[in-house]
């Protein structure tokens, strides 16, 4: 069975989940960098403890109001994605699960 996308820019208070997924039992909240080939910084370490926390916290809300009781559903997973592009336009992308 694969994933299926519940949502794409999915606004929680002031919070925003770049992807919420489905992955069996488990509701994962997923943040996506993007960078360029120039980029002085990593995509992934672009993600601070400022964002986590924000991401944590609209997860803890959406767990709240909408997956809580549907017993299908077990845990929550947060998930990030890198999609760095070369030199030559191609994407180059890392999917880390569990990443914070």
């Amino acid at each position: 069975m694969g994933n299926t996308i519940l949502g794409r820019n999915v606004r929680v208070g002031r919070a925003e989940i770049d992807l919420l997924v489905r992955d069996g039992a488990v509701i994962v909240v997923v943040e996506v960098r993007t960078r360029g080939p120039r980029s002085y910084q990593r995509a992934l370490d672009s993600i601070d403890a400022r964002k986590r926390a924000r991401l944590r916290l609209a997860g803890q809300r959406l767990w709240i109001s909408k997956f809580a009781r549907d017993e299908a559903i077990e845990r929550m997973r947060f998930d990030a994605v890198a999609v760095v592009f070369t030199p030559e336009g191609e994407p180059l992308v890392e999917h880390i699960k569990a990443a914070f």
